[in-house]
């Protein structure tokens, strides 16, 4: 349409049909905006929109109805607006904000309702676009848990490449080896935490982290394990809790999953865990009115990240602590993309013996 020259610019100078104190904020951080000033001024409706690369903002480009093509080659017609401006203009456009570069779309308002066409396919738009990381972590979410991976995929989660990097992250003790997964700060210690049917030699063992350098969600853990032992795992089999049975996966009171409910988890032993429960009502019990999370542990995150600050978002992602009356080392860490419920995999080596622990978080394919 009118040739869209997609590499105008305008002056700073912003205006808009509705006054500053009625305007709505859709989505906050949205971006700069080109938008005619015909559409600004209410002397045009909005009539077509697209999207790309610009260094100016979000890359949308919005044009009015009457627009010639005369009228925005004129780059003094245009001006560069925060989206929500256009948004509070013509609030149908939220529904595409997320669609990516390259997308042709044309309004259309009728008996209908108001969407959106895409004028490379025809197909109609009528429902909000979800952002690229929700597409990602709802196909994860039914990605995770399954019974059996093939060992291929464990072995992609801790092989370095383009969107993957190792780190270790520290060792955990196991003064009994009972092995204990939960999140710490919601669960460890507690009856919902879960310990699993498997025992491994009492000793000190590394935890090592898959980071996923994604695009779309940023930094994020995609596997804890905890290796036991040397040696390459040949097959995976899902972790039960103590007391199940693999073979009983699916009847009553027979699982294999901890939840997570502050976006952390961490690999323990049963005692470090009694012992951890016992730190922290002392912990409460001597700083009522306290959050164990922001008035203890998030300044020993942060002293983390600042150690590894191109491996770890801004909070910090991991960390290994001691107890201060025992000495016993627990390693936490982030869980992905955050809350839900997760499951542990033995690695085991050809006699069947376990080598490793490993607890995935996203598919990194997705993301």
């Amino acid at each position: 349409m009118l040739g869209k020259n997609k590499k105008q610019k305008s002056s700073n100078k912003k205006s808009s049909n509705k006054k500053p104190s009625e305007m709505k904020d859709y989505i906050s951080g949205a971006g700069g905006t080109i938008v005619s000033k015909s559409i600004l001024s209410g002397k045009a409706k909005l009539k077509w929109l697209f999207r790309d690369e610009s260094e100016y903002g979000n890359g949308w480009v919005a044009f009015g109805d009457t627009d010639t093509q005369e009228y925005v080659n004129n780059v003094e017609n245009m001006e560069i607006v925060d989206f929500n401006t256009l948004a509070n203009i013509e609030p149908t456009v939220v529904n595409v904000f997320y669609m990516p570069v390259g997308s042709d779309l044309e309004f259309c308002s009728d008996k209908t309702g108001k969407y959106f066409v895409d004028t490379k396919t025809g197909k109609e738009i009528r429902e909000p676009v979800k952002h690229p990381a929700q597409i990602a972590f709802e196909k994860n979410l039914k990605f995770l848990n399954q019974e059996s991976y093939p060992v291929e995929f464990f072995q992609m989660l801790f092989t370095e490449s383009d969107k993957l990097k190792m780190v270790q992250a520290g060792v955990v003790d196991f003064p009994t080896g009972e092995v204990v997964l939960a999140d710490p700060l919601s669960y460890l210690g507690t009856k919902y935490e879960t310990v699993l049917d498997r025992r491994i030699p009492a000793g000190s063992y590394p935890v090592e982290l898959s980071l996923c350098l994604s695009q779309i969600a940023g930094v994020r853990i995609a596997a804890a394990k905890l290796r036991i032992a040397d040696g390459q795992a040949e097959r995976y089999e899902i972790a039960v809790q103590k007391g199940g049975r693999l073979e009983d996966l699916g009847k009553p009171n027979v699982w294999t999953f901890f939840g997570v409910d502050a976006g952390l988890a961490c690999f323990a032993d049963v005692e470090t865990s009694k012992d951890f429960q016992i730190f922290i009502e002392k912990w409460e019990k001597e700083n009522p009115g306290k959050n164990k999370y922001t008035d203890y542990f998030a300044a020993l995150f942060q002293k983390s990240r600042e150690a590894n600050p191109e491996l770890q978002r801004g909070c910090g992602d991991f960390l290994q602590w001691q107890l201060p009356e025992t000495g016993q080392k627990i390693v936490f860490f982030t869980s992905g993309m955050g809350d839900g419920i997760f499951s542990g995999y033995w690695g085991l080596d050809g006699n069947g013996e376990v080598v490793s622990l490993v607890v995935p978080f996203m598919n990194p394919e997705y993301f």
